[in-house]
This record gives structure tokens, sequence and C-alpha cells, in this order.
């Protein structure tokens, strides 16, 4: 994807923001600084292969910071940059739609779990 143009700025947010995990990240290391167990913990159902994965494209593409201490046992922490802040500072309308609707949307995913035909 040499000299990448995208169509629109949501083209280009979701560039960023690919992958499952990645906003559930965003939504944990704006709140405050995880380590990378506290963070695994609160995302859940995450494999640890995935969020590693996506914690390196995150810190590659310059939204979030890994910082290792070097000591023993390790401890490494995880924080959002400035540019990964004003990405989640950008998601927190989102959420706060999904918190309006969540009963709506519980029942849209339902609905999309049902076997074919016994959709209402």
């Amino acid at each position: 994807m040499l000299n990448q143009k995208f169509n629109c700025g949501l083209e280009a947010s979701l560039a960023v923001l690919s992958g499952k995990w990645k906003p559930l990240v965003l939504f944990y290391l704006a709140h405050e600084i995880h380590r990378y167990g506290q963070l695994r913990r609160a995302i859940g159902k995450v494999s640890d292969k995935v969020l590693i994965q996506q914690l390196k494209e995150l810190q590659q593409d310059g939204v979030v910071e890994r910082t290792d201490y070097g000591e023993i046992p390790p401890k490494v922490e995880y924080s959002l940059t400035g540019f990964g802040d004003s990405l989640a500072r950008a998601l927190a309308p989102l959420c706060q739609w999904g918190e309006l609707h969540t009963e709506q949307i519980e029942n849209i995913v339902r609905n999309r779990e049902k076997p074919q035909g016994e959709h209402q």
C-alpha cells in the first residue's frame, strides 16, 4: 500500500483501527496505563497471540507506547501516545451511542446468531 490515498477520513481512521480488538485497547488505555495482564483481563475473550499482535501494530502506528522497565520479573506498561489519545477521544461518541442503544444492539446480535429462518 505504498502511496496510500484514502477516499475519506473514516477510511483513514479504519486503517489504524483495523482489527477486532484495537478499539477496546484504545478504550481501556484511554482511562489508565495498563500492564499486559491487566489489559488482557479487561478485554476478555482475545487470545494472547492476537492481543500481542494488535498491540505491536498499534505501537508501530504510533498509537500505543510500550514502556519496558527492564526489571525481573518483567514489568511492561502500555499507554496511549498523544496521537492515540486523540483517536480515543474521537471514539468516545461511539461509546456513548453504544451505551444509549445497548438493549437494541443486544437484540440485533441475538437475531444474527439465530439459524436462518428464525429471525423475527
